[in-house]
């Protein structure tokens, strides 16, 4: 999943060390909401497990959205040649490498979904083929776009819930799942709207990546100019849900209602981690700490197929794992990733680049 351009300067180490920060956070996110699943206290009944909430706390999907974003800046570094040049053939390389890349783990995550529900694989691919039609736009056009899909996803949403609460059937839309009834229609439901990362409204994420790709490297005074702009999305999301007075799902923060809110407050927080992590990575990029995190960032799928094949072996097949508190879940994902960390940097040290990664680039490169 890692499109940066191979490199050992600092602003792709801040990438390498952005994309493994988020897959940490969503390698959390998931254990916990899988052990509640299986069994775990929930609801929440204290701060931090209201703040650690796998569906409605503040953490709740941002660590994969900072990571879609970061595949949009990836985008626009790997098309970033082709784009100055202007060369159609370039270019169209370029956009094949994509589609390819995205058809690969699209397709992969349709299967995975069937063991791990929601995977963020399955969309990821269709992020990658809608980055193969946008890369050429102005960036005024992304932000177009983006802003587009936010209010597109609420829309939906308030348009079906309305019309259900009318007496009117909506399960066609708002329910079903492709990998179990294997319906063309409901595997396009799921891409664009229903699913777990929706491209309505998570392509603003990309979007705003893209944009961001464009910009960098980032100076200082840029940094700060994404941290307050992020910190401002975060404030204005989260007060105008409180004040706004809207209909409860355009103003709702809750992920699943896909509230135009929600969005801005969730752009907000990818805007600081991508301003903050990537300044203390850039700052710290010669420490054995960073360096190792940008081992694992570059090993990011192997890494996250690895925790979905952890989690099935601990809790499913072995049964060492029970079900508990959300210290359960942080002391495990703790541990995956201390042990994934040690085993990507070792890894490639000797052979370069992960398994998975491998796989992906063979089959997906244009040569």
């Amino acid at each position: 999943m890692d499109l940066t351009p191979a490199t050992t300067t600092t602003r792709y180490i801040e990438l390498d060390v952005l994309r493994a920060v988020a897959l940490i956070g969503v390698c959390v996110m998931n254990y916990h909401g899988y052990l509640v699943l299986e069994g775990a206290k929930y609801p929440p009944t204290n701060f931090i497990e209201r703040i650690f909430d796998p569906w409605d706390g503040p953490l709740s999907t941002r660590f994969a959205a900072t990571f879609v974003t970061v595949a949009g800046m990836g985008i626009t570094l790997l098309t970033r040649r082709s784009r100055a040049s202007g060369d159609g053939r370039a270019l169209s390389a370029d956009r094949w490498t994509l589609i390819r890349r995205g058809v690969l783990l699209y397709a992969f995550g349709f299967f995975l979904n069937w063991v791990w529900s929601g995977t963020i694989l399955f969309f990821y691919g269709a992020f990658f083929v809608a980055g193969a039609m946008l890369f050429r736009l102005r960036s005024r056009w992304l932000v177009a776009i983006g802003t587009g899909a936010a209010l597109a996803a609420a829309g939906i949403k308030w348009w079906a819930l309305d019309r259900q609460n009318n007496g009117h059937d909506t399960s066609w839309l708002l329910d079903g799942e492709a990998v179990v009834t294997r319906s063309p229609r409901d595997l396009l439901l799921d891409t664009f709207v229903r699913g777990t990362h929706p491209l309505l409204p998570w392509l603003v994420f990309l979007c705003v990546g893209m944009v961001l790709g464009r910009l960098m490297p980032f100076s200082g005074r840029r940094r700060t100019e994404l941290a307050i702009a992020g910190a401002a999305c975060l404030a204005l999301g989260y007060l105008a849900h409180d004040f706004a007075g809207l209909h409860p799902i355009l103003a709702s923060t809750s992920p699943l209602d896909r509230g135009v809110f929600y969005t801005l407050a969730t752009v907000g927080s990818s805007l600081l981690a991508v301003s903050l992590i990537g300044w203390v990575a850039e700052v710290t990029s010669q420490s054995l700490v960073t360096r190792s995190l940008a081992s694992a960032g570059r090993t990011t799928l192997t890494l996250y197929v690895g925790h979905v094949l952890v989690y099935n072996l601990l809790v499913h097949w072995l049964e060492w794992l029970r079900p508990g508190a959300l210290g359960t879940a942080l002391l495990f994902a703790g541990i995956y990733w201390l042990c994934a960390v040690v085993a990507a940097t070792a890894y490639q040290r000797r052979f370069g680049i992960g398994p998975l990664e491998w796989v992906y680039r063979r089959f997906s490169s244009h040569e």
